[in-house]
């Protein structure tokens, strides 16, 4: 039950963190404001750390719906049949988990991702990769050369745990 509880939390953070596929409903507003909109399909994978070398990579996949900011927004995460498998809410002081197996508060986004994914995601620059924008982050590569399609890959290279993201945006 628990190793299970960890993949649905893994691959909820694997879709906020745009592994897999995602799709961006669109970066700008007619008036040049930013659209903090986008939805799609995300995979996330997390190789074991030299600690658990014993252990195998963890992964997730989903597709989400995600709004706001890195200060404050809302991830939805649904079943391939399309239902709400989780929520996740965020604000500056408080984020919060809520699934089938209850709800579950933290204090601030980056402990939720951390605790479900068992890795940092840097989710500022996360955002500004939603939005075209390459952001530098010391460990991590991003790969924007197919925005324009709707597909974004992060990679993390250090410190341990190595992780992978993929984002496919829909239009």
């Amino acid at each position: 039950m628990s190793r299970l509880l960890f993949r649905f939390f893994l691959s909820i953070l694997a879709i906020f963190l745009i592994s897999g596929c995602a799709i961006n409903s669109g970066a700008r507003a007619k008036d040049g404001a930013e659209n903090a909109g986008w939805h799609g399909r995300l995979s996330v994978q997390v190789s074991p750390s030299a600690n658990e070398s014993n252990s195998p990579a963890r992964s997730f996949s989903a597709s989400f719906e995600l709004s706001g900011t890195s200060e404050a927004g809302e991830l939805i995460f649904f079943t391939p049949l399309g239902s709400t498998a989780a929520t996740v809410q965020w604000n500056p002081a408080r984020a919060e988990l809520v699934s089938g197996e209850g709800a579950r508060s933290f204090d601030g986004i980056a402990l939720l991702i951390q605790e479900l994914v068992g890795t940092d995601v840097p989710i500022p620059a996360l955002f500004a990769w939603l939005d075209g924008r390459d952001l530098a982050v010391d460990g991590w590569q991003v790969d924007l050369t197919q925005f324009d399609q709707g597909k974004i890959t992060a990679r993390r290279f250090s410190p341990s745990p190595q992780a992978q993201l993929h984002l496919i945006l829909e239009h």
